[in-house]
C-alpha cells in the first residue's frame, strides 16, 4: 500500500512520512512523473501517477504546486499561500470545500476602458464571477425580444454560448432604456479569469459607462479592487505571477520597446526561465535528502560535476541580472537635465533634439526661467528632456528661483547634459557650475550622501543588488559622484569642439564629450548614442523582444543566487551535506518568489494594488 494511502488512514505517522517517502520512492520501481513534485515538512518528494487519488482526496498539505514551506509553518498550522490552495492543519471541512478557488467569490465588475480625458466613441465594463451571466441575464434584452414589445420587460433567462457577441439594450428594474450593448460573455475556463466573463460595450463617454457600471452593481456585483481582474487570473492558474506583472508593464507601457517587452514577459519567457532553475534546485534537493538518509544505497557524488552544475545555474542567473537595468528603464524611462550658463544654446538644443519648439529661443540670457519639458524616445526608451534656467547669480528674483529649480532638477535627474560654448571654450562661468553641481561640496556629493553612495532613479540598482563602489571615482568618466553625465560642446559651426581645453577633473566627470550645433541639427544621432551607451544601452537592440526583469524579481534572483553561492562555499569547505539542503531550499523560494508558487499573501498584495482599476 503506498504510504499516502497509510498516512490517510493514519495520521500518527506524519513525523514518518518523509523517510518512508524516500525510501518507497528508491526501492519503487514505479514511474515517476518529473513535474508531480509534492513538498511535506520542508522536504520535497515525488508523486507517481499511478496514485491519482492523492492528488484529488488527500489533505491539504499533500496538495501543494511544488512549493516549499517549512517544518515551523506545518506544525503551527499557519497559513500559507500558493496560486490554487491554502494550506493549513484544520481538519474541518469536506473535500468540496477544500477544493473551492477564487471562482466561488461575488462576482466583480468594474470599467476597463480608460476615463477622463478625450472621449471614446466605445466604452467598456468588465463581470467576472459565477453569477456574471446571471447579472447581466437581469440587465440585458436581445433585440429580438425588444422588438416583442409585450415581452420585452421579463426576466426570462439568458443562456448565452461562449464568444458570440450579442445586440440589445440593457433595461433598469423599472424597464427604462439605460443604452444599447454589444454584450460579449466569454464562459468558464475560457477566459481571463478563467470564471465566466461578460463585457458590456456601450456608448463612450464617462456618463454612459458610469450608468452601466451603476447598474451592474445595483444588480449584485461588486466594484473590483485594483488588479482583481489579473489576480483571479493568477489564483486560477491563467497566469503565473510574472506573467501578472508583465500584464501590468504592458499596460503602463510608454514606447513600442516596453511594451514588445512586456508582450515577451506574458508570453511566459521568463517565467519558463525561471521554473526551469527552480526545478533544478529542487532535483538536487531531493537528492540531497535522499542522501542525507539512504548514502550506503546511492552511487558517489560526484562533487566537481555539482560544483560544476551549481556554478553554471549561478551565470543563468546572472544573464537575467543583466536585463534589470534594461527592464528599469523600459518601465521608468529617463529624466534628462540640460544644465550650463545662460545663452550657450540649451533651449535650442532641447528643440532641435526633441524635434519640437517646447522652449522660447533669443539671444537674451536669461530668457528660460522655468522648467521646460519636452518627450522623446531614445533607442525604445522614453526620455523626458528638462531644459533648465541658465545657473548664475543675479539679482533678479525671478530668474533666482529659476536658478535654484535648475539645480534641484538637476540633483533628481537620472542623466546631467551639461552645455558648453564651443567658440567661448571652458569659461569661469562653466567652472563655478560645475563646481555646484560636480565639485566636493556640489548638489551631487550631496546626493550621494542622502542615498548612501546608491544612484537614485532608473540607474540605480535594486537595494540589494549593488552598491557605489569609492574605487570608481577616480577612473575617467565615471565622474566624482558616480553620475551619468554628459558634456555637450555646442555651436561647433562658431568654433571647432577639439579648440576647447578642460581641466582634467571635468574630463574626469563626464562619460562622454559630444560636439553639436544645435540650429543645424550636426550631432543629434551622435548624442543619442552617447545616451544609450551612457545607460548601458548601447549593445542592446532596439526591437525589444526579450523580457526583462523588475526590481523585485532582480532582488529575488539575487537572493536565489546568494544562496547557491553558499551550496558551493559549502561543498568546498566539507560543511555536512545537511547544511547545503538550507540554501538549496532558499534559492528554490526564491525563485518560487517570482512565478509565485511560494509567495506571502502581503506580496500579492503589494504587486496588484499597483494595478488599475479594471485591469
Amino acid at each position: 500500500m503506498a504510504p499516502f494511502m497509510l498516512v490517510r488512514r493514519s495520521p500518527i505517522l506524519l513525523p514518518l512520512i518523509p523517510s518512508v517517502l524516500k525510501l518507497w520512492q528508491i526501492c519503487s520501481a514505479s514511474p515517476v512523473s518529473s513535474h508531480s513534485f509534492r513538498v511535506l515538512s520542508g522536504l520535497i518528494v515525488r508523486v507517481p501517477r499511478k496514485f491519482p487519488e492523492v492528488n484529488q482526496r488527500s489533505p491539504r498539505f499533500l496538495r501543494t504546486t511544488a512549493a516549499v514551506f517549512d517544518k515551523d509553518q506545518l506544525s503551527a498550522g499557519a497559513a500559507v499561500y500558493t496560486k490554487d490552495v491554502r494550506l493549513s492543519n484544520e481538519n474541518q471541512g469536506s473535500d468540496e470545500e477544500e477544493r473551492q478557488t477564487i471562482s466561488d467569490n461575488d462576482t466583480i465588475a468594474a470599467i476597463v476602458t480608460a476615463m477622463g480625458g478625450q472621449q471614446g466613441a466605445v466604452a467598456i465594463v468588465r463581470l467576472s464571477g459565477n453569477s456574471a451571466v446571471k447579472i447581466v441575464g437581469r440587465l440585458f434584452r436581445t433585440a429580438k425580444t425588444m422588438r416583442n414589445k409585450e415581452n420585452s420587460h421579463l426576466n426570462n433567462e439568458w443562456n448565452p454560448k461562449s464568444h458570440r457577441v450579442q445586440y440589445g439594450n440593457l433595461i433598469d428594474a423599472s424597464g427604462t432604456l439605460v443604452d444599447e450593448v454589444l454584450v460579449l460573455p466569454m464562459l468558464a475556463p475560457r477566459s481571463y479569469t478563467r470564471e465566466d466573463v461578460v463585457e458590456l460595450q456601450c456608448h463612450g463617454g464617462d456618463v454612459c459607462v458610469r450608468r452601466v457600471l451603476q447598474l451592474c452593481l445595483e444588480a449584485g456585483a461588486r466594484l473590483a479592487q485594483p488588479g482583481e481582474f489579473t489576480l483571479r487570473a493568477f489564483l486560477n492558474g491563467r497566469l503565473d505571477l510574472a506573467q501578472a506583472e508583465s500584464v501590468a508593464q504592458l499596460v503602463a507601457a510608454k514606447t513600442s520597446v516596453a511594451a514588445q517587452s512586456a508582450l515577451a514577459g506574458i508570453q511566459g519567457g521568463l517565467s519558463a526561465f525561471v521554473q526551469s532553475l527552480r526545478m533544478e534546485c529542487i532535483d538536487l534537493l531531493v537528492e540531497m535528502e535522499a542522501r542525507l538518509d539512504f548514502d550506503d544505497e546511492m552511487p558517489n557524488l560526484d562533487i566537481n560535476a555539482l560544483i560544476t552544475r551549481i556554478e553554471t545555474m549561478c551565470q543563468r542567473l546572472q544573464q537575467a541580472l543583466a536585463t534589470a537595468g534594461r527592464g528599469r528603464l523600459l518601465q521608468s524611462g529617463l529624466q534628462v537635465a540640460i544644465v550650463g550658463r545662460p545663452n550657450v544654446g540649451k533651449s535650442s538644443l532641447l528643440n532641435a533634439w526633441s524635434q519640437s519648439e517646447r522652449a522660447i529661443v533669443t539671444d537674451i540670457p536669461g530668457t528660460t526661467r522655468d522648467i521646460v519639458e519636452a518627450r522623446m524616445v531614445v533607442g525604445g526608451i522614453a526620455v523626458n528632456l528638462l531644459d533648465t534656467a541658465g545657473i548664475r547669480d543675479t539679482a533678479d528674483l525671478v530668474e533666482k528661483i529659476g536658478v535654484e529649480r535648475s539645480e534641484a532638477v538637476a540633483k533628481a535627474a537620472d542623466v546631467i547634459v551639461m552645455v558648453i560654448s564651443a567658440s567661448d571654450g571652458w569659461t569661469p562661468a562653466d567652472e563655478i557650475i560645475f563646481q555646484r553641481i560636480w565639485g566636493t561640496d556640489g548638489i551631487l556629493r550631496q546626493r550621494k550622501e542622502q542615498t548612501g553612495g546608491v544612484l537614485a532613479g532608473p540607474m540605480a540598482p535594486p537595494s540589494q543588488l549593488a552598491t557605489v563602489v569609492d574605487e570608481c571615482e577616480d577612473q575617467p568618466g565615471s565622474g566624482s559622484v558616480q553620475t551619468p553625465s554628459l558634456l555637450v560642446v555646442n555651436k561647433v559651426d562658431r568654433a571647432a569642439a577639439g579648440s576647447v581645453i578642460l581641466p582634467q577633473e571635468v574630463q574626469n566627470a563626464f562619460f562622454k564629450r559630444v560636439a553639436t550645433c544645435a540650429t543645424q541639427g550636426v550631432g543629434l544621432q551622435e548624442l543619442d548614442f552617447a545616451i544609450l551607451d551612457l545607460v548601458g544601452l548601447g549593445h542592446v537592440s532596439s526591437e525589444g523582444q526579450q523580457w526583462a526583469v523588475n526590481q523585485r524579481q532582480a532582488e529575488q534572483l539575487v537572493r536565489a543566487q546568494e544562496a547557491l553561492r553558499r551550496v558551493v562555499e559549502s561543498v568546498q569547505l566539507d560543511i555536512p551535506l545537511d547544511m547545503w539542503t538550507i540554501d538549496l531550499k532558499e534559492a528554490a523560494i526564491a525563485l518560487g518568489e517570482i512565478s509565485g508558487d511560494d509567495v506571502s499573501e502581503e506580496v500579492l498584495t503589494n504587486i496588484f494594488n499597483r494595478f488599475c482599476i479594471g485591469k
